[in-house]
C-alpha cells in the first residue's frame, strides 16, 4: 500500500487548522490565527512518529501529548479550569468531526447484503472530505450557539403560594412578557391553568390586563408569597394562568423580563 506523506500532511494540517478555528469560534477565544497554524503545524508535523514502530500506549500518550502542545501553542495558559475547556472542546469537536467523515465514508465506500458488508471500491475523494469538514464544524458552532443562548434563558424556580404549597418548575425568562398588575404593581409570571389547579384553593384572582397583536384581554393572576431562584428570593411577583400548555425547551413557566434586571442585580 502506498502512503503518500504529503497528502496524509496537508489533510491533517487542514483538519488540525479547522478544530482550532472551531475551539476558538466556540469558546470566544479571538486568538490571533498565525498561533492557529503554528498548532496545526506542530499537528501534523508529530505523524512523522506514528510510522515508528513504537508500542500502541506510547503513541497513545504521544498523541496525548501532542493535543496538550497544540493547545498551548494556540490558546496559552490562565488556569487549569481554561486549560481543561479548551481540552474538551477540542477533543468534542475531533469527535464530531471524525464521526461525521467516518460515517460518511463507510456510507459510501461499503454496500450492505442482508447483515454483510462489502467494499465495493468506490469511496469518497479526500478533497470532498476536505469541503464538507468545514460544512460539519460549521453547523456544530451555530447549532451550539443557538442551544446556549436559548439555555442561557432557562432557571428553575420555586414558588411559595400563599398556602404554602410549594411548586418546582422550569422557567423559561421571555423578553416578551411585560406583564405587570397596574394596581400592585406586581409583575407577572406565567403558568398554564391545569399546572396551577392543585396549588390554588381560594379562587380568588387579581385580573391583569394583557395587549398581543390583534387582541387583548384579562389574565387570572393569583398572589403568593414570593418565587425563589438561585437562593434569592423575589417577592414582588404574581402568578398568571395560561389555558395552554407551556412547552418551550423543556419549560414550563414564562419568567417575567423584570427577572432579568433582578437576576443580573444579584450577580
Amino acid at each position: 500500500m502506498k502512503i503518500y506523506l504529503d497528502l496524509v500532511f496537508i489533510l491533517n494540517f487542514s483538519y488540525d487548522l479547522l478544530l482550532m478555528m472551531t475551539v476558538d469560534i466556540t469558546l470566544k477565544r479571538h486568538k490571533k490565527f498565525i498561533r492557529l497554524i503554528f498548532s496545526a503545524l506542530v499537528g501534523a508535523i508529530s505523524l512523522i512518529i506514528l510510522f515508528l514502530p513504537l508500542p500502541q500506549i506510547i503513541l497513545f500518550l504521544f498523541k496525548i501529548l501532542t493535543s496538550v502542545i497544540m493547545l498551548l501553542i494556540a490558546f496559552g495558559y490562565k488556569n487549569i479550569k481554561y486549560f481543561i475547556t479548551n481540552t474538551i472542546y477540542l477533543y468534542m469537536c475531533s469527535v464530531i468531526l471524525g464521526g461525521f467523515l467516518y460515517f460518511l465514508s463507510i456510507e459510501f465506500s461499503y454496500k450492505q447484503d442482508g447483515l454483510i458488508f462489502y467494499f465495493d471500491g468506490f469511496s469518497i475523494n479526500y478533497l470532498v472530505l476536505l469541503l464538507i469538514a468545514p460544512v460539519i464544524l460549521f453547523i456544530y458552532v451555530r447549532e451550539h450557539k443557538k442551544f446556549k443562548s436559548t439555555y442561557n434563558y432557562n432557571y428553575q424556580i420555586k414558588i411559595i403560594f400563599k398556602n404554602n404549597k410549594e411548586l418546582i418548575c422550569n422557567g423559561f425568562l421571555d423578553t416578551g412578557n411585560k406583564l405587570k398588575d397596574p394596581i400592585t404593581k406586581k409583575y407577572v409570571i406565567l403558568i398554564s391553568k391545569k399546572k396551577l389547579i392543585p396549588y390554588i384553593n381560594i379562587r380568588s384572582p387579581i385580573y391583569v390586563p394583557y395587549k398581543a397583536v390583534g387582541y387583548q384581554g384579562l389574565i387570572s393572576c393569583f398572589s403568593i408569597k414570593y418565587i425563589k431562584i438561585n437562593n434569592h428570593i423575589y417577592k414582588n411577583y404574581l402568578v398568571g394562568e395560561i389555558p395552554e400548555k407551556i412547552n418551550l425547551n423543556g419549560s414550563d413557566c414564562l419568567l417575567n423580563y423584570k427577572l432579568m434586571e433582578d437576576l443580573c442585580l444579584e450577580n
